[in-house]
């Protein structure tokens, strides 16, 4: 039993540097878009306001953040991979950011691997911080302790629980069990002290399931939606890169998914109160804008800060954070915008394909826009809803 956990802890590790070697070796996002090219801020030629009156900081689960941009869960698990969770942390505590690492599952199953996360802690003291763990683990064996293990590890202000359903069917080692995961979700959410955030991981989370988990009990959502980094193609190109015939994925590599612009408005139709980030093909401080207009709390990036840090270093990736914010704090000024939260109250136009899928998925535009983005400014917690009147 032993030499089967070495032998499955050395896979789990070697994984790790497959992924970063295929995101920056091949093309790994998907043809089809996030739909957010359909929507439009309505420019306002006559804001009212200065631009060192806009503020960037925003609430999310329970607690103030200096901007509403988070940098996604993406690595950690093996020595060679702990630099880049120490880099993304360090710009995290410079500018405010969210951050999330990677699955800890690596942490979990072999002490040796927990300075690879621990790191993130130590470089940004005071950052919030995202744990990481995986729903098929869930269904197999993990639990609360597992949970406050990974939480434990990073001192995290929040933990993930990632699904990546595609994925694991296109990976060949895949754990694609699902089985009672929502039950064991509840469970967690319900023993835990610590916010519990229900993410996807590029395909992207859909109106159905996020009802359902809201009415559970849970308030925070990352729909990383797709029209980013596509896992189904990463794992087809890791099979490629290590000589081995990749299982059929065909068209699902790039089309295969919810599209960002919709799962945000799904997100925010079907959880009202909740915390949202919108993440999966975020690239610049617009789409930022966008997804945020849209009713998401906090934009989520990931493989853009990835590829800029490892090709550009530390300086780069600050070059690439400060334009980003400067963007977005231009666009809540073009917009008459005070604060993130403004954003749902100013005027945009959603057109062509995301207008007809929304359609399609039952969503009132009207109703939306009405009941949500014009309802009374809410201020949440991770644990339950207080809804106040717009001052």
């Amino acid at each position: 039993m032993v030499e089967e956990n070495n032998v499955e802890n050395n896979l789990t590790r070697e994984r790790k540097l497959d992924h970063i070697r295929a995101v920056l070796e091949r093309g790994v996002e998907s043809l089809h878009t996030t739909l957010l090219e359909n929507v439009r801020l309505v420019h306002n030629p006559l804001p009212e306001l200065d631009l060192d009156d806009v503020k960037l900081e925003t609430e999310f689960c329970g607690r103030r953040v200096e901007t509403p941009l988070m940098i996604t869960g993406m690595t950690g698990g093996h020595p060679d991979v702990a630099k880049i969770n120490q880099e993304l942390a360090r710009v995290a505590e410079e500018y405010g950011l969210i951050m999330g690492v990677g699955s800890q599952r690596a942490g979990i199953e072999d002490p040796n691997l927990i300075y690879t996360y621990k790191v993130a802690r130590e470089a940004a003291p005071n950052a919030f911080l995202v744990a990481n763990i995986g729903a098929p683990q869930l269904s197999k064996s993990y639990g609360l302790r597992e949970a406050l293990e990974a939480i434990n590890m990073i001192e995290a202000d929040a933990i993930a629980i990632h699904l990546n359903p595609a994925q694991e069917a296109y990976q060949k080692e895949g754990d694609p069990y699902y089985r009672n995961v929502i039950t064991r979700i509840v469970e967690l959410a319900d023993g835990l002290d610590t916010p519990v955030i229900i993410k996807e991981t590029g395909t992207g989370l859909s109106y159905e399931t996020i009802r359902e988990l809201y009415n559970l009990g849970v308030k925070c959502f990352d729909v990383a939606g797709l029209g980013g980094t596509n896992w189904v193609k990463v794992e087809v190109i890791r099979s490629a890169l290590r000589g081995e015939k990749p299982l059929p994925a065909g068209p699902l590599a790039d089309y295969w998914g919810n599209p960002t612009a919709i799962a945000v408005v799904e997100a925010r139709y079907a959880a009202p109160g909740a915390y949202i980030v919108g993440s999966g093909g975020v690239r610049n401080g617009l789409d930022v804008g966008k997804v945020l207009a849209l009713g998401a709390d906090i934009a989520g990036i990931a493989l853009p800060a990835l590829k800029v840090l490892l090709r550009n270093g530390y300086e780069g990736l600050r070059e690439y954070i400060d334009n980003i914010l400067y963007q977005v704090k231009t666009i809540l000024y073009l917009t008459g915008s005070r604060t993130p939260w403004d954003l749902w109250r100013t005027p945009i136009t959603i057109t062509g394909k995301l207008k007809e899928e929304l359609t399609m998925r039952g969503i009132d535009l009207e109703r939306y826009i009405s009941l949500v983005r014009l309802e009374p400014l809410r201020v949440r917690s991770w644990s339950h809803t207080v809804t106040l009147q717009k001052p």
